[in-house]
């Protein structure tokens, strides 16, 4: 059986194509849908199926795209209550894909509708297990994202739900399963995910932590639950989106891909009152950028952190970036559920200087001068990574604001002192440098290498703590 995994860049989010005998299917797939519609041109197959394993909460699926186009049937598990055409499956149902099977086993938990597809080979032999967001390398999915769609379902009945769906459905099968689950280590949909991206079923019985042979559900549920933290506000978004169904990806191309010249990107701004994000790498950033403006980096956890940072879905986007990435970028924020890019400004930051347009630029130091300042100055230091990460290993006398949080704790910014921002190695402090540039803090810097480079040097920092939880 020959089972593709596609994966994204930014929450290492993986869809599945599989292909027998002239006969696809797709499962969870990534929102824009090209690679599989090419991949199926070239297997001389027609998609017959996209399986979906739950209503997905971290990203935008692409099952409506690919319905129109390859004329799919979309299938939910048991319970689920789409918007839109679709089949909602019986549980343990069968589903053919040319010569392989497809059996439906209805797992909830991570939600309630949440399901793993067992896949079954020519010769009726048990192959493997498209988990979704149940079952991951070394973990499992979080049992609190429904409950901010559906508010009776507390975190504590779901994983209740869980403890059963993993001990008397996919438990008792076969050891030499394998394993594909939707995510890896960096996503937000589970706490302690192995980077790994597929494991045999039988080894993750011995070794994740939540498949435990002598668990008790009260123990399962106290573990599960321990080390979870809020999760990020653009998820019950995106599970409406899923539900409710969206706007195609190609008109959003269309009305994204608008070119601007340095006058016409400022006049739509000051017109429509878009946010101006600016996704160039953080040291290029810091040496200038347009007044206001705000940094997420696309070489970094860019989806994620523009739904952590930008709270409105539907705010409208006007983007900054190297030549040639602006497709890119707009295809990354629609994955996440934000339709609403308007342009993009025309050759880059290079044709704002060039117009002679006023800009600004932040201010960066190495580990080895904060370590010189520390020794002198003894500045304040603010740490933007997660609690998980401070609380595991930190620079005394640092206070923690997490990146995601800045919002709700500026008043912990002061404005009558210098300090000196960092992260882990430099990405999330300049998210927060823009940040509170835009919010008009200026005697501040932050640290090229973050924590990373702070490591090496002599400035003082905690016993290392092994994290519970990666959130």
């Amino acid at each position: 059986m020959k089972v593709e995994q596609i994966y994204t860049g930014c929450l290492a989010h993986a869809a599945y194509y599989i292909e027998s005998k002239g006969v696809a299917a797709v499962f969870d797939p990534l929102r824009e849908v090209q690679p599989y519609l090419e991949r199926a041109k070239k297997d001389n197959a027609k998609i017959k199926y996209v399986f979906e394993t739950h209503f997905h909460a971290d990203f935008v699926s692409g099952h409506l795209d690919l319905q129109k186009k390859a004329g799919a049937e979309i299938v939910f598990g048991p319970g689920a209550k789409p918007a839109y055409k679709a089949t909602t499956a019986k549980d343990n149902q069968i589903f053919e894909v040319g010569d392989y099977k497809v059996k439906v086993i209805h797992t909830p938990g991570h939600t309630m509708e949440s399901t793993t597809y067992l896949l079954i080979d020519e010769n009726g032999k048990e192959h493997g297990l498209i988990t979704g967001d149940t079952l991951f390398i070394g973990d499992v999915g979080r049992p609190d994202l429904a409950q901010h769609v559906v508010a009776d379902l507390t975190e504590e009945k779901l994983a209740a739900h869980l403890y059963d769906s993993l001990r008397n459905r996919i438990m008792p099968l076969n050891d030499d399963l394998i394993v594909y689950p939707n995510h890896g280590a960096g996503s937000a949909c589970g706490k302690m995910m192995s980077k790994e991206t597929t494991d045999t079923l039988g080894h993750q019985k011995k070794v994740n932590y939540a498949l435990r042979p002598d668990m008790t559900k009260e123990e399962f549920i106290k573990e599960l639950l321990t080390g979870l933290t809020t999760p990020p506000g653009y998820f019950p978004k995106n599970v409406i989106m899923n539900i409710q169904g969206y706007e195609s990806l190609d008109k959003i191309m269309d009305r994204a891909t608008t070119p601007y010249s340095p006058e016409a990107f400022e006049a739509v701004a000051n017109e429509t009152g878009a946010l101006v994000l600016d996704t160039r790498n953080a040291e290029d950033f810091a040496k200038g950028f347009i007044p206001n403006s705000i940094n997420i980096g696309l070489d970094g956890s860019f989806a994620q952190w523009v739904g952590e940072m930008i709270p409105d879905i539907k705010q409208e986007i006007l983007l900054v970036t190297y030549k040639d990435k602006e497709e890119e970028a707009i295809t990354r924020l629609s994955r996440v559920g934000y339709d609403n890019t308007v342009g993009f400004l025309k050759d880059g930051f290079d044709s704002w200087k060039g117009a002679n347009k006023a800009y600004e630029t932040s201010d960066r130091i190495d580990a080895t001068t904060l370590e010189n300042l520390i020794a002198t100055k003894k500045p304040l230091v603010i740490d933007v990574r997660k609690k998980s990460e401070y609380d595991s290993e930190h620079v005394i006398g640092a206070i923690n604001v997490p990146l995601n949080e800045i919002n709700q704790h500026l008043a912990q910014f002061p404005k009558d002192q210098p300090f000196v921002l960092h992260c882990a190695g430099g990405y999330r402090s300049m998210i927060a440098a823009s940040i509170l540039k835009q919010r008009g803090w200026q005697d501040f810097t932050d640290v090229k290498g973050g924590f990373e480079a702070i490591s090496k040097t002599s400035i003082p920092v905690s016993d290392y703590v092994c994290p519970t939880t990666l959130l």
